[in-house]
């Protein structure tokens, strides 16, 4: 149990960082509080209100991830190295992948219900 709770506090800290220094992530918990009520109204199941809503946390997911490796490899060095550069790139294109996503869904959903 004491392991959980060190792991409550670490997510905590790292959430506290991320909402205060990201950009990124703000404005996808932006996103994401004005989603709740959009998928409502979009959504004529939960399955889709949890489909609309989740692809935004997979999104956040991705971003979250993909800071952790930029912040990893700034720890390895400021420098350029280009194993560093790819590692970057890589996570760019996840956080890209996972916006594509984000907007083929709620697109499909827009599309859907008009």
């Amino acid at each position: 149990m004491e392991r959980l709770i060190k792991a409550w506090h670490n997510s905590v800290r790292a959430f506290s960082w991320l909402a205060g220094h990201e950009k990124a992530f703000q404005q996808e918990l932006f996103l994401l509080v004005a989603a709740l009520p959009l998928a409502w109204f979009l959504a004529e199941t939960w399955t889709m209100w949890f489909v609309l809503v989740g692809s935004i946390l997979v999104l956040m997911l991705v971003e979250v991830l993909n800071t952790a490796i930029e912040a990893a490899c700034d720890a390895v060095s400021l420098e350029f190295h280009r194993q560093i550069q790819i590692a970057k790139d890589c996570g760019s294109l996840a956080v890209l992948i996972a916006i594509v996503l984000v907007a083929g869904v709620w697109l499909l959903a827009i599309i859907e219900r008009f």
